[in-house]
């Protein structure tokens, strides 16, 4: 019974085709092969027919060319010539015996071995009737060929029957030599033309199928920059030349994820620090309505206080210290109330250059510090640059910026703005750098947390910043700190000119 193929096997076959050196072999050189075979097997075949021949044209030459001197000794009945006609055969190489037979089948003469092939007087006359004809025999162990010509006189009738024997034992020798030579031949060619297709199927396909099988692998493993050799045939450079397109369009893809990513990463932080600040803000504003009616209670007392004591009194002196604690505390009050302040804007049309001074001005009268020198560097078209912002909230956002410049400084601040060129919506960026001792590395990320700060305690509430964040982001614009400056301290804010955004 027939064993079916099961799973496996045909996987393992499918498996061993779906390679390409593997499907080049089994359908192109497998056939190939077949073919050059069977037309090795026909070739040789076709030789030992044709050997064949030759050799029964050789012996009926020898037959032919013997037969008129026996046919003429016979019709004179004189056995000595027809001896020596068959003795004059006998001498050839190829004749390994001759006998002559007369019309009853009577062997009458012979040089050579006795022939096996006419022990009967019937098969003489059969042969005798029938004509001229060969056939194989074995001799002692050897095979052998004989021919048969009838002997006729010079009416056409026939008087005998002339049979001569050759040995082809060496005839077959030759030919089993033929074949171990051609079987080996071919074994030969088979080999030298499976080595021919391998060869050529590396050189031609082989060795660039590899190089994209290689480079695939290490894209799929994650190499970026990595290209496909464009190398080899037309179809190989075409189809290299499609997956290097399609590998620059998924790293370019992959690129714009990155950005995308990174892009939604910083709105969300920016999302987490607005609803943070409005958090802070919300509570900053409860906590200040919740302290102003009691501060002012206790400022309106102690100022009648300090009215009613003398002027040389301790008392007055003590009065004077409270109030300056309450107006440090009012202050910081203020500020909270002006960080939790998220009312709608009220754009006004103005020129940036003149608020610049303003801002600059103010900062000059709060912080005495004469050591420090402000420098504004103002665009070309200062004159002419105009911006829509909400002037109290940006004036304390870049005066809180200014004044922290100046208490960091050493002995320089530089204020200035320009018009953004490379953008889509037309806006300005204003810059404030100084050259103090800048902002150690772990306190960057929270210089715009509410409360934060690194001033002495007393010396600072942490809300400048924050406020400053506050005022720019209600205006649609960015405030952040540069990082590229090796010393000092660098804010920068962006601001759309038109006040879209921010309405």
């Amino acid at each position: 019974m027939p064993l079916l193929p099961t799973a496996s096997m045909i996987v393992t076959v499918s498996f061993r085709l779906n390679n390409l050196r593997n499907a080049v072999l089994a359908f192109v050189l497998v056939p190939l092969l077949g073919v050059l075979i069977a037309l090795g097997m026909l070739g040789l075949r076709e030789f030992e027919q044709q050997m064949q021949l030759r050799m029964q044209e050789d012996i009926e030459l020898v037959a032919r060319s013997i037969r008129l001197p026996i046919s003429t000794a016979m019709i004179r009945r004189d056995v000595m010539d027809v001896q020596q006609a068959l003795d004059s055969a006998f001498q050839l190489e190829q004749v390994f015996g001759v006998y002559v037979y007369d019309a009853g089948g009577d062997l009458i003469a012979t040089s050579g071995p006795r022939s096996p092939s006419l022990d009967r007087r019937r098969d003489a006359r059969l042969i005798t009737a029938t004509g001229s004809q060969g056939a194989f025999d074995e001799r002692h162990g050897r095979e052998v060929f004989s021919f048969f010509l009838p002997l006729t006189d010079a009416g056409g009738r026939i008087i005998g029957l002339l049979q001569i024997t050759r040995d082809v034992s060496r005839f077959q020798a030759y030919i089993a030599q033929m074949r171990w030579q051609g079987g080996v031949a071919i074994a030969v060619l088979s080999l030298l033309f499976l080595l021919v297709v391998l060869w050529g199927y590396y050189r031609a396909v082989g060795r660039h199928v590899d190089r994209l099988a290689q480079a695939m692998r290490r894209i799929g493993e994650g190499a970026r920059g990595l290209r496909v050799p464009e190398q080899g045939p037309d179809e190989l450079r075409l189809l290299a030349t499609n997956m290097n397109d399609m590998i620059q369009r998924r790293e370019d893809s992959e690129q714009a994820l990155e950005v995308q990513r990174a892009q939604q990463a910083e709105l969300e932080a920016r999302l987490r620090q607005s609803q943070k600040l409005a958090a802070i803000g919300q509570l900053a504003a409860g906590v200040a309505h919740e302290l102003g009616t009691p501060l002012g209670v206790i400022a309106g007392r102690a100022q009648r206080a300090r009215r009613r004591a003398g002027a040389d009194s301790p008392l007055t002196r003590e009065m004077t210290s409270v109030l300056d604690e309450l107006g440090r505390v009012e202050g910081i009050v203020r500020q909270l109330l002006d960080f939790a302040r998220r009312n709608p804007l009220n754009l006004r049309d103005l020129s940036l250059k003149g608020l610049v001074a303003d801002v600059v001005a103010r900062a000059r009268t709060a912080h005495d510090r004469p050591d420090v020198k402000i420098c504004v560097q103002a665009p070309a078209n200062a004159d002419d640059l105009r911006v829509q912002v909400d002037p109290v909230r940006l004036e304390q956002a870049l005066g809180n910026l200014v004044g922290n410049a100046i208490q960091a400084a050493r002995t320089r601040v530089v204020v200035r703005w320009c018009q953004l060129q490379d953008t889509a919506d037309s806006a300005v960026e204003l810059s404030v750098e100084d050259d103090g001792p800048g902002i150690a590395e772990e306190h960057r990320d929270h210089v715009f947390d509410p409360f934060f700060t690194t001033k002495p305690v007393g010396a600072g509430t942490g809300l400048g910043l924050a406020v400053a964040h506050a005022a720019v982001e209600d205006h649609g614009g960015r405030i952040w700190l540069d990082r590229e400056p090796q010393s000092g301290t660098r804010f920068v804010m962006t601001l759309p000119v038109d006040g879209e955004r921010a309405s």
